[in-house]
């Protein structure tokens, strides 16, 4: 893997000399890049003694691509440079371009905290910028998705072949893939299946699933299938174009179709149970089973005694924790990103309303003011298709990574009354 390095000591010789702290960028192209695929941007920063306070890394806005941090774990990292030893953090950026051009990351300014001469002081270093080249894809037709290893894979909650009329079929799609996003991967196009009714829940998207030594991104798709009589019938199958950047070539992931076979639905006949003549107890063993009895009852009643005590503060410590999971920032974001990708643009709507409240925000519009320009002109292109005739498409994806977006900390001066109609494009109230 070839890896371009740009080292702001380099740039700042007297940086080294000083042993104070620089920052270093690196990117991840392993050869061809094509539109579609992820690239990777390693951000290093470097102090001569330790940190007091992580450094923060902001994110930042690249035309015709999509930029976000990495969801693991900051990496640790050491350094020896003229004699002296340097601490470091890195932190990795995801860019996914979106067209065959030149990028480049404009500079980083990255706040932290470190220990000068026992003492602890603020620090500041600006990543420089890097560049990197994307070229057309060999193919004739424009990538839709890039990635490595894509596996795809269904399972039936039972056997399609043994069904009854009124029985409803479960079929699972799972999408699983290298170097990539789950919210960057496209839906499955799973068609119909005549004669069968057939219902979509939403669809589950998750990224740092653990395959061994490595991690994947995952879509989960889920259908369910029913019929009203009986008969033959059949799933069609499916095929999924993706972009191999190991291989750099397009391929195709395929299923075959599924043959469905539903029976009558029969009413089942009680068997009558035959009874045997049981054998006669003598007193002793009726004595000695109601004293098995007696005491099984009393470990009963002991048992349920202590579940009573007890049960309360296991079912409040459950429900605490289940509230704060679902109250989390990252938890709430997931959920908004979900609507974004797979909802209607009423119900994106509602979902960023609600989210902007979340954030102590009393309108959309207060809230993507704060935002990128992206926002911005996403919001307004939303608001101009639900309440005027007409209007651009909305970019679900760059509104997904927008919706993300960090404010800093600030006092909100806004009008007692909430604003009572939605801001179009430009600001003008719709």
């Amino acid at each position: 893997m070839i890896r371009a390095m740009v080292i702001f000591a380099l740039l700042m010789p007297c940086a080294a000399l000083a042993a104070g702290p620089f920052a270093q960028v690196s990117v991840e192209d392993g050869g061809k890049i094509v539109p579609g695929q992820q690239v990777r941007i390693d951000v290093d920063v470097f102090v001569p003694d330790f940190f007091t306070s992580p450094p923060q890394f902001p994110l930042f806005d690249m035309p015709n691509a999509l930029v976000t941090l990495s969801e693991g774990r900051s990496e640790n990292v050491r350094r020896t440079l003229d004699g002296v030893d340097y601490s470091g953090i890195r932190k990795t950026y995801a860019i996914v371009p979106q067209v065959s051009d030149t990028f480049t990351t404009p500079p980083i300014e990255i706040a932290f905290g470190y220990s000068v001469n026992g003492a602890p002081a603020k620090g500041k270093v600006e990543a420089p910028s890097i560049s990197f080249t994307v070229v057309p894809s060999s193919g004739e037709n424009p990538i839709a998705f890039a990635a490595i290893n894509l596996v795809m894979e269904q399972s039936f909650d039972r056997n399609p072949q043994s069904l009854k009329a009124g029985d409803a079929l479960v079929r699972t799609i799972t999408l699983s893939a290298g170097e990539t996003q789950a919210m960057l991967m496209p839906p499955v196009s799973a068609g119909t299946a005549d004669g069968l009714h057939q219902y979509q829940k939403p669809p589950k998207i998750d990224d740092g699933i653990a395959t061994g030594r490595d991690t994947v991104s995952r879509r989960t798709e889920t259908y369910v299938y029913t019929a009203d009589k009986e008969g033959s019938f059949r799933i069609p199958a499916i095929s999924y174009p993706w972009f191999d950047v190991a291989s750099h070539e397009a391929k195709i992931a395929s299923l075959p179709a599924i043959p469905v076979t539903v029976a009558a639905a029969q009413t089942g006949t009680a068997i009558k149970p035959v009874l045997d003549d049981a054998p006669r107890r003598s007193p002793h063993a009726i004595r000695q089973m109601l004293s098995l009895v007696i005491a099984g009852l009393l470990a009963i009643a002991a048992f349920v005694w202590i579940v009573r005590r007890t049960l309360p503060l296991f079912a409040a410590e459950i429900r605490n924790a289940r509230q704060r999971h679902l109250t989390s920032y990252g938890n709430r974001l997931k959920q908004v990103r979900a609507v974004i990708h797979s909802g209607t643009e009423a119900e994106i709507y509602a979902a960023l309303q609600s989210w902007s409240c979340s954030l102590g925000h009393r309108t959309l519009a207060d809230w993507s003011a704060n935002g990128p320009a992206s926002l911005k002109t996403q919001i307004g292109n939303l608001s101009q298709r639900l309440f005027h005739s007409g209007g651009a498409e909305i970019d679900r994806r760059q509104l997904a990574v927008d919706a993300g977006f960090r404010q800093s900390a600030e006092i909100v001066r806004a009008s007692p009354l909430a604003a009572l109609n939605p801001h179009g494009p430009g600001g003008r109230v719709t």
